[in-house]
């Protein structure tokens, strides 16, 4: 293990760091993706044509979701405030 590395116990096995006095720091991250779909599918999607309400704010709404829950799906992650 990298030396001064404190997510590793001396047997090499992964620990959960305690935090509970670290200072808050600022912090961002910045996600991508890559979506495809036929050109209809995004003409219905600008022009509100979507039967099932506003598509975009929907997928922002389940980004934000899935941020929150990033400490339930990543090892190790402590939770965001």
């Amino acid at each position: 293990m990298a030396e001064g590395s404190n997510h590793f116990d001396a047997a090499g096995n992964a620990r959960m760091v305690d935090v509970s006095e670290k200072q808050a720091t600022a912090r961002e991250a910045t996600a991508t993706a890559r979506v495809l779909m036929r050109a209809e599918t995004l003409e219905m999607i600008e022009s509100g044509r979507a039967g099932k309400g506003d598509v975009l704010a929907v997928a922002r709404l389940a980004g934000i979701m899935a941020a929150k829950r990033t400490p339930d799906l990543i090892p190790l992650c402590h939770p965001c405030r």
